[in-house]
């Protein structure tokens, strides 16, 4: 979510987030006939792809945003970091790493607010953790490696894609795992077209996907191990919901 800071610093965007991220199933999705599997995507992003590839030292959660991706994380390293450029989100996370406690302003319908109180699960090592306010394209060299980084919702949102890609080869150890999950959506507000990986035509009328773009650009440096879908819901109001699909894609660096 580093793509822009006017989107994701209004207050609006805040408490959207916090319910994405921190809601149970119940303060997301009321509705018995809704896409559960949809829900708890910021844990799914970890916990989906983390057994398989095993323990840690590091890991960087790249486009935290209000940050469940980086407590969930501290399960599986020791030393877990969260950056995102929006102040509103880092100030939020912060806020739940030094209480645990999570404060929720749901959004019910017209100016209809419902406040809810959550708790982080007492096994997240909050401590393990730290956030940073930074861009994910202009990571500071002095920042090291990790042995597991995540780019959730991510390369859409930046207004260089292909040079985010190319900067994971100074940030993932050698035999570490790169995550990447995007519903691809490209828009010209966060993205010029012409930087897209994908989503357009190329020459001739091809069309060209946006895995194939990723896969071009981390060619040489990074092998595919799997990919997988993964299905997200973003709670509007009480009577509307964004439903999307991710892409995951799950990097191992040569």
């Amino acid at each position: 979510m580093l793509g822009t800071t006017n989107v994701y610093e209004s207050d609006l965007a805040v408490d959207q987030y916090l319910l994405f991220h921190y809601g149970t199933a119940e303060d997301q999705l009321p509705y018995s006939f809704g896409p559960r599997e949809a829900l708890f995507y910021p844990i799914r992003c970890v916990s989906d792809f983390l057994p398989a590839i095993g323990m840690a030292e590091r890991a960087l959660d790249l486009g935290c945003a209000v940050g469940r991706s980086t407590f969930e994380l501290t399960r599986w390293a020791p030393d877990v970091l969260g950056i995102d450029l929006s102040h509103r989100f880092i100030a939020a996370a912060n806020r739940v790493r030094e209480t645990g406690r999570i404060e929720i302003r749901r959004l019910e319908e017209g100016e209809l607010i419902t406040q809810l109180t959550r708790e982080l699960p007492p096994d997240i090592r909050r401590e393990d953790c730290r956030f940073e306010i930074g861009d994910a394209t202009n990571v500071p060299t002095d920042i090291g490696r990790f042995d597991v980084v995540l780019a959730s919702n991510l390369i859409d949102r930046v207004k260089a894609p292909r040079a985010l890609l190319e900067s994971f080869t100074g940030l993932v150890n050698p035999g570490g795992h790169l995550i990447l999950s995007s519903p691809y959506t490209w828009m010209e507000e966060f993205t010029p077209k012409s930087a897209w990986l994908g989503g357009r035509y190329r020459s001739a009328g091809h069309p060209a996907l946006t895995v194939d773009g990723i896969r071009e650009t981390l060619f040489g440096a990074f092998d595919l191990r799997f990919t997988k879908e993964l299905p997200f819901l973003i709670r509007e109001h009480a009577r509307k919901f964004q439903w999307s699909v991710a892409q995951a894609t799950v990097w191992q660096r040569k």
